[in-house]
This record gives C-alpha cells, sequence and structure tokens, in this order.
C-alpha cells in the first residue's frame, strides 16, 4: 500500500507567526525586566523612608501609646510586605493582559508588514510567457519592501524584452530557414521536370548555392547559441594576434575587393575562449569586407586603454539603423550572401566575454564597430 505523500508547505512554519511570536518574546523580555526593575526600586524605596503610616485598623485598642517599638517595627513591615506582594501580583496580571495583547498586536501588525510581500508572490505565481508584461507597482513608502518590488519588475522587464527576442529569433529563423527550402522543393519539382540536358549543370550550381545559405545559416545559428551558453575556457589571448589572424584568413577577399588594410595592433590581452574571440574578430573583418566599396579602407586597432575598433569604408547609414544590426537576421540589404547574423553574434560573444559593443555609422559612409573587452595584463607586442 502506497505511503500517502505529505505537503511540505502543510508544516512549514509561517513568517508571520514567526514574527508574531518575536514580537511575543521582546514584549515578554521587556515586562518582565520592568516588572523586575520596579519592584526593586520600590522596594529600596519603601524600605528607606523613615515614615511609617499604620492604618488605625492596625492598631491595639490601647493606641499607639501602649506598642513597644519592635512591635511597631513589626506592624510596618507586615504592611510593607503586604504592599509588595500586592504590586507584585497586580504587575504579573497586568503581564499576561498585555502579553495576550501583544499577541494580537503582533499578529495583525506582522499581516500589515507582511501584504506586500503577499503581493510580490501572487503576482510571481499568475506571471507566465502570456502576461509578462504584467508588474507590481507597488505604492508605499521607500523602503525594503518596494525595492523588492522595484527589482521584481526590473527583473521582469529583462525578462520580457528576452522573451520578445526570443520569439523573433524564432520567428526569423524559422523564415530563413524555409526560404532555401523552398527554393530547393521548387527547383526539383518544377524545374528539374522541364529541364533539358544543357539545363542540369545551371540547375545543379543554384541548388548548391542554396544548400551553401543554409549551411552558413545553421553554422551562425549553432555560433550564436554556442556564444549565448557561456564560455567553456578560460585563458588570456591576446586578442591583437587574434586579429592579426583573423585578416589574414581574409586577405583573399581583401584583395579581390580592392579594398586597402590598415593595421595598428597594440597590446591587448584578455582572458577568454580564443576560439569564440577569433570568431568575433573574423565577423567583424567580414562584415566590413562584405559592406565595403571598391577601393575603401578597412582599419582594424586594438589597445588595452581602447579595446577593439574596426572601421570600414560603405554605404551611408541612418542613424536609426544603426542599433538594429546587432539583432538577429537584421541587415540593410537582402543581397549578398550574409544571412544577417554576424553582428549578433559578435555581440552575444562580446557579452559572454562580459563587454559590450558599440556601432557608429560614419558621416561618409561605412561603419565603426567599438568592442570593450575587460583588459589583464599587457601581452608582447604584434609583428605589423
Amino acid at each position: 500500500m502506497p505511503e500517502p505523500t505529505v505537503n511540505p508547505r502543510r508544516h512549514r512554519r509561517s513568517v508571520r507567526m514567526q514574527l508574531t511570536v518575536l514580537y511575543s518574546l521582546v514584549f515578554s523580555v521587556t515586562g518582565l525586566l520592568l516588572l523586575g526593575l520596579t519592584n526593586l526600586l520600590f522596594r529600596t524605596r519603601i524600605g528607606a523612608t523613615t515614615v511609617t503610616v499604620v492604618p488605625k485598623s492596625e492598631l491595639p485598642t490601647g493606641g499607639v501609646s501602649t506598642l513597644t517599638p519592635n512591635q511597631l517595627a513589626a506592624v510596618a513591615e507586615r504592611l510593607r510586605g503586604d504592599a509588595l506582594e500586592q504590586l507584585m501580583l497586580m504587575s504579573v496580571l497586568a503581564l499576561v493582559v498585555m502579553l495576550l495583547v501583544s499577541v494580537v498586536l503582533g499578529w495583525w501588525i506582522a499581516g500589515r508588514v507582511l501584504r506586500p510581500l503577499h503581493t510580490i508572490t501572487a503576482t510571481a505565481q499568475r506571471l507566465s510567457a502570456a502576461n509578462l508584461h504584467e508588474r507590481i507597482a507597488l505604492d508605499g513608502p521607500d523602503d525594503e519592501l518596494k525595492d523588492l518590488a522595484d527589482t521584481f519588475d526590473a527583473l521582469m522587464d529583462r525578462l520580457h524584452a528576452a522573451f520578445e527576442a526570443q520569439r523573433r529569433f524564432v520567428a526569423n529563423a524559422s523564415h530563413e530557414l524555409r526560404t532555401p527550402l523552398a527554393v530547393q522543393r521548387a527547383a526539383i519539382q518544377i524545374r528539374l521536370g522541364r529541364a533539358g540536358p544543357g539545363d542540369l549543370p545551371r540547375i545543379q550550381e543554384e541548388l548548391l548555392e542554396t544548400n551553401r545559405r543554409s549551411e552558413r545559416l545553421i553554422e551562425g545559428l549553432l555560433t550564436l547559441a554556442t556564444s549565448d551558453r557561456g564560455l567553456d575556457r578560460h585563458e588570456p589571448v591576446d586578442v591583437a594576434q587574434t586579429a592579426l589572424e583573423a585578416v589574414g584568413q581574409w586577405q583573399p577577399a581583401i584583395k579581390e575587393a580592392g579594398l586597402r588594410a590598415e593595421l595598428d595592433l597594440r597590446p591587448m590581452t584578455v582572458t577568454g575562449d580564443p576560439v569564440l574571440l577569433l570568431q568575433l574578430v573574423s565577423n567583424l573583418v567580414q562584415n566590413a569586407v562584405r559592406h565595403n566599396v571598391p577601393g575603401g579602407t578597412l582599419e582594424v586597432a586594438t589597445s588595452a586603454a581602447d579595446g577593439l575598433v574596426v572601421r570600414n569604408t560603405g554605404a551611408v547609414i541612418a542613424r536609426h539603423e544603426v542599433q538594429g544590426l546587432l539583432e538577429p537576421f537584421r541587415r540593410l540589404s537582402r543581397q549578398g550572401e550574409g544571412v544577417g547574423l554576424g553582428l549578433s553574434i559578435v555581440r552575444s560573444i562580446a557579452q559572454a566575454h562580459g563587454g559590450t559593443v558599440e556601432l557608429t555609422a560614419r558621416p561618409g559612409g561605412g561603419l565603426e564597430t567599438r568592442i570593450a573587452l575587460a583588459a589583464t595584463a599587457p601581452s608582447q607586442p604584434v609583428p605589423a
């Protein structure tokens, strides 16, 4: 017979109950201390008095003159004892009554104090991917609870932005993946069925180009996912040497486009993944080559003070379009071989290394990309 499951929340201690108990304990301790101090002071005061007031009912019929000093002192001592006993009894009774009152007040005050937490908890339990736009928007004094609510709202703002970016990314990725598949299916179903022997090489080349485009897209998505996941390797990397290697990889394309490459590679060592950093610089150089003009320039500079800077000539870019280039599948022209993932991969790799990316449209045309990374000790100078 299976054992019944126990709900852990059923036996969980309530914070409200804990605060109530704490308030009551504090009141009890302070009440006892006050009671003890009062009785001590009263005993000291009543014992130090030089005048004793004796009620007539306590005197013998013969009057005060018939009492000896010892008898009079005994009567006074008994009266002081009775007074102290009555004081202690009344004090304890008052303490018990006030303790009960403190429990009720402590429960009520704890509920008032914890009410914003209930609001935050209810909002957190209600939120899902469908209503991430909702916020707590807690009113009240600027205290710790309002700071907690505002922090939660700021977290939800970031989550909402991340969900929206993920939704756009999935929609764009599905569109980009469907396009080459549709082209391949049309070429196979329609053109191959009607093609003659002379058309086959051209159709084959179109299919190969579409396949290469799909391969670049998948590689870009995998690289983006790898950089978004974080760093698996942490080792010193000389960004200047990495930039020199990346420019060397694209040297044939630079010569073919008739571009002039200007390098100012000063020591810049960071801690990170050398493969991802090479991908970052390579994407920047690739972007600068593809979106340049014939006879234009390509500048790559590294330094511990300014970071990694890549400048290129090219078409004039509107200022409101610059930051959008960092989003996946965002590109100014549908022409060319790119799939719109290069700069988004650059931003993702930079963020994985604790860096930032700043894009600036150059007045005469082209783009300036500035990558700020956490630099460490300088490396050896890079040969030109």
